[in-house]
């Protein structure tokens, strides 16, 4: 950790050395040294990803801070002033990683080693890759003394697992020193199929977590003498139940551009035909089941899902508990309110005594994807456009909805390209 720590510090003394490197080189260097510094989550440890930004930053004369509650969890905010005639563009990544089993691992995944070309390590590709990226270019456009017409935000959250001490802090405490009308964020990617490149994808909305328990009550007792309302048995009702309700099929605009897109696919010919079913009440339901039975990641798109994924009851295997819970994992639509969905589990489970409650934690609120229409959404068709000529000059843009979340619910107006 202490060459880490040492290659940090020398930055700021590499100035024009560091400049006469490409973009590439400098890029790769940025990522290299993120990779190692250790910020897995928990506990987090972000501030050392913040002070090795602002070393650099402040390198390049570009203004910037670092903001957060928490002195080891620190967020990192750089800013290139333009000349206001629209509001900021914010380029967001996260500085934590998942925690990572070193032993499931053949390199050090702090370790950042290049083998054949790849490095390997934790937040290579999620997210300290963005991260390096979005500071290679807030610095080249520092250097070539570009003229921007609104300001250009760069900010390195913290706690992307759980989000309190990074974006979640950030808009509740610091949003008007930022007030972005638009963010660009992780996600994105390039659909491909066996031929090679189809689709480039720029998500616009994501589905949202939502933690949900069931809890059911009953009297405790002895195993030898079985009871009606043993709650094990109450709440693996309820648990069934839930699951064999179906999640009602709700269409937005960025769902039916993505599919139109992806339709005209070969790969995915068979998906033309059921589009005018799933804008149809009667038949929706069942086509939605019929896309799942060809690709669970459209149909996720559709619907929010509902996954309950743990159980607790009881100390002791002959004695009946007085109470069992369930975790349900919800993954509901940007544009539904937990309220909605709590009040259809209710009526799923129709059972008075079974109780149904957001699980305590992080709780994000319901938004509409971000427009299709937005200077932003046609800047980045036209980016790819131009840089896509040599790669796939055909294939579109489309906008998918993910199913898992990198807290893009946030910002207001939030797009997500790899």
């Amino acid at each position: 950790m202490r060459r880490v720590y040492a290659l940090s510090f020398l930055l700021a003394a590499l100035g024009v050395a560091d400049d006469n490197r490409s973009l590439g080189d400098r890029t790769r260097q940025y990522l290299i040294d993120l990779v190692r510094l250790d910020t897995s989550n928990p506990p987090g440890n972000e501030t050392r990803v913040a002070e090795y930004l602002k070393q650099v930053a402040d390198s390049h004369g570009i203004q910037c801070e670092l903001m957060g509650s928490d002195p080891r969890r620190m967020n990192f905010v750089a800013r290139l002033r333009g000349s206001g005639h629209g509001r900021p563009l914010l380029l967001m990544a996260h500085s934590d990683v998942v925690p990572a089993d070193r032993s499931q691992w053949t390199v050090d995944p702090f370790s950042a080693e290049n083998r054949g070309g790849f490095i390997y390590g934790r937040g290579t590709q999620d997210d300290k890759s963005l991260l390096a990226a979005e500071l290679a270019v807030m610095i080249e456009i520092k250097r070539r003394n570009i003229k921007l017409s609104r300001d250009l935000i760069l900010l390195a959250e913290a706690d992307e697992e759980a989000g309190s001490t990074g974006i979640q802090w950030v808009i509740q405490h610091a949003w008007p020193k930022i007030d972005a009308e638009f963010a660009l964020n992780e996600g994105g990617s390039i659909l491909e199929t066996k031929d090679g490149p189809k689709v480039f994808e720029v998500q616009t909305t994501e589905k949202i977590p939502t933690r949900i328990t069931l809890t059911a009550r009953g009297t405790a007792g002895h195993g030898s003498l079985p009871r009606a309302d043993n709650p094990v048995l109450r709440l693996a009702r309820a648990v069934v139940k839930l699951s064999d309700s179906e999640e009602p099929v709700k269409l937005n605009t960025t769902t039916r551009r993505y599919l139109r897109e992806v339709s005209k696919l070969p790969e995915y010919s068979w998906l033309g035909p059921l589009l005018p079913r799933l804008d149809n009440p009667i038949t929706a339901q069942a086509t939605a089941n019929q896309i799942r039975s060809h690709d669970a990641e459209i149909d996720a798109m559709l619907r929010t899902t509902v996954v309950p994924t743990m159980l607790r009851a009881g100390i002791k295997i002959n004695v009946i508990p007085n109470t069992a819970e369930a975790q349900v994992d919800v993954r509901r639509l940007p544009n539904e309110t937990r309220e909605d969905v709590l009040a259809r589990f209710r009526q799923a489970i129709n059972d008075s005594l079974i109780e149904v409650s957001l699980a305590p934690g992080q709780q994000m609120p319901a938004t509409e994807p971000s427009s299709l229409t937005t200077a932003a959404y046609r800047a980045m068709e036209h980016a790819i456009a131009r840089i896509s000529t040599l790669l796939c000059p055909t294939c579109p843009v489309a906008p998918p909805t993910a199913a898992s979340s990198a807290r893009a619910a946030w910002p207001s107006t939030a797009y997500r390209s790899s």
